[in-house]
């Protein structure tokens, strides 16, 4: 079959691999139906040195189940699946407390960290095929196809910050970063109630979608001129929530900026920096709480689906490009470069 594999900092290829094979009792052999670039994977795709590739590329998808385990009890031959980004049982204590991410069964783990598996490619095998696979009640030409597929990462992740930042009718919230998990971080604040919410981004066709999912103010300047901009728009005081979805710490210092005293900086960005302020004067004074980390959006996806079932939100307007596998390469350049937001993979 065909996969793409990263070699190195900017080099995608696509290539023939493996069939993957059923190698567990607990295994699933799933037929990709659609896939897609993340943010996250940017990161990577700007920085790998060639001395640790390649590796397998892919973490969202949807596919058809073709095959399973002897111990795999809830999923048969033809039913429909998305997969949340991280492996799990759903069963261990970790698991029941929503915390998917932590799951202590040996085998769980995340895509990014199986170098021979992926989900930009034809098939894929999904190890603990039960706890992490959750059957969709759609076709896989179905136009929900794309907004199912944010069920696998960026909608819950967006979800994932709006809710430990506390988002509810009382709040104000600012959203750092107009990305994919930027915006449905912006659409989440608005499902949870928020009174106000201000998009920091500079990119329109993004910021316009941000608008259409809830934002009601859009802040275009970075640095010490946009919390100025924000405190002018929050009477001096800064918002209760801060989401900060880009991950550098310049977006975590315009955070400390614009978050109110008493208030919660919420990240999603995948930090690329190990050192961030957090003693007496930045969050100690004002009592400023830090919260984040890797979504467990498995926990989320039977929650946020009806939503999109019946019509009521679109997040899959975050796709604005669709390519097939031969694509990938250019799609990964196109969203380095800004000129796509995310991008959708049919093999």
């Amino acid at each position: 079959m065909r996969a793409a594999l990263l070699y190195g900092a900017g080099d995608v290829r696509v290539e023939d691999v493996a069939e993957p094979v059923i190698k567990h009792p607990t295994d699933a052999l799933v037929r990709i139906a659609a896939s897609s670039l993340c943010g996250s994977d940017l990161h990577l795709f700007g920085s790998m040195s060639p001395a640790d590739g390649p590796v397998r590329m892919g973490h969202e998808f949807i596919g058809i189940v073709e095959d399973t385990g002897p111990e795999v009890t809830t999923l048969k031959r033809g039913d429909l699946v998305v997969s949340p980004f991280a492996l799990c049982d759903n069963t261990c204590e970790f698991c029941r407390e929503g915390l998917h991410t932590s799951c202590v069964h040996p085998e769980a783990t995340f895509w990014d960290f199986k170098p021979d598996e992926g989900a930009q490619a034809e098939a894929i095998r999904v190890t603990l095929a039960d706890g992490t696979l959750v059957k969709l009640p759609v076709a896989a030409d179905s136009a929900l196809i794309p907004s199912l597929l944010t069920l696998s990462d960026v909608y819950g992740t967006g979800h994932r910050a709006a809710v430990l930042g506390g988002v509810n009718k009382r709040t104000r919230v600012t959203v750092i970063g107009d990305g994919a998990a930027g915006l449905l971080a912006v659409l989440s604040a608005k499902l949870l109630g928020a009174e106000q919410i201000i998009l920091m981004g500079r990119h329109q066709d993004r910021t316009n979608l941000g608008r259409e999912f809830g934002a009601t103010d859009v802040v275009a300047a970075r640095g010490a001129e946009g919390i100025e901009a924000v405190r002018e728009l929050t009477g001096g005081q800064g918002t209760h929530v801060v989401i900060e979805a880009v991950g550098h710490l310049p977006a975590y210092e315009q955070a400390l900026g614009v978050v109110r005293a008493g208030g919660v900086i919420s990240r999603i960005g995948v930090p690329q920096y190990e050192e961030a302020p957090i003693g007496m004067g930045s969050l100690f004074i004002r009592n400023i709480r830090l919260a984040g980390g890797l979504a467990p959006v498995r926990a989320y996806i039977e929650e946020l689906m009806p939503a999109i079932l019946d019509g009521t939100i679109e997040p899959g307007k975050v796709f604005d490009a669709t390519t097939n596998l031969d694509g990938v390469p250019a799609g990964y350049q196109d969203m380095a470069d800004r000129l796509s937001l995310k991008v959708l993979v049919k093999p």
